[in-house]
């Protein structure tokens, strides 16, 4: 015994078996390649099924107030839990819409220099009617009325008939 290793000999052996280097490298390649498929399918299939249209809240609201604005210029409000925006056109007229991209659900906001409502998450376009122009949004953007009383600029949502 004089020649052996005394780590190697006998049963009493303080190592157990050690796991093969090549399962853990198979471990670590697959669970890899499963983060990887998954990474790229996800995107995929949010873009392919878009997310559902949300319940915007209460039914009327005050979106701001009538010297608030000026011409060719815009505005986000709260509506219920999500926000709403409100455009002043250039010729003085009052617009309100959903402020939710209908693609991912990102915050879109009002371009003055283009007159259209810009989604910045993939440079989706609606007109000022919230119609989707271009981009990936696949619908358009939900309307509101919009109603000046008094002072005040009220928002709330079109009743169907």
């Amino acid at each position: 015994m004089a020649g052996k290793d005394p780590g190697t000999a006998g049963a009493g052996n303080q190592f157990s078996t050690p796991v093969p280097r090549r399962r853990v490298v198979e471990a670590l390649l697959g669970s890899g390649f499963l983060a990887t498929a998954v990474a790229f399918f996800y995107p995929v299939l949010r873009y392919l099924v878009p997310p559902q249209e949300s319940d915007l809240g209460g039914d009327s609201v005050v979106a701001g107030r009538v010297g608030e604005l000026k011409p060719n210029s815009g505005k986000i409000f709260r509506f219920g839990q999500h926000p709403g925006l409100l455009i002043r056109t250039a010729s003085g007229e009052y617009r309100a819409m959903s402020a939710t991209c209908t693609h991912l659900s990102c915050t879109v906001q009002y371009r003055d220099d283009l007159h259209e409502v810009w989604c910045a998450c993939h440079n989706g376009m609606y007109d000022l009617n919230g119609r989707n122009v271009s981009g990936p949004p696949p619908r358009p953007l939900e309307s509101f009325e919009v109603q000046v009383r008094g002072e005040e600029i009220y928002v709330r949502r079109r009743r169907e008939a």
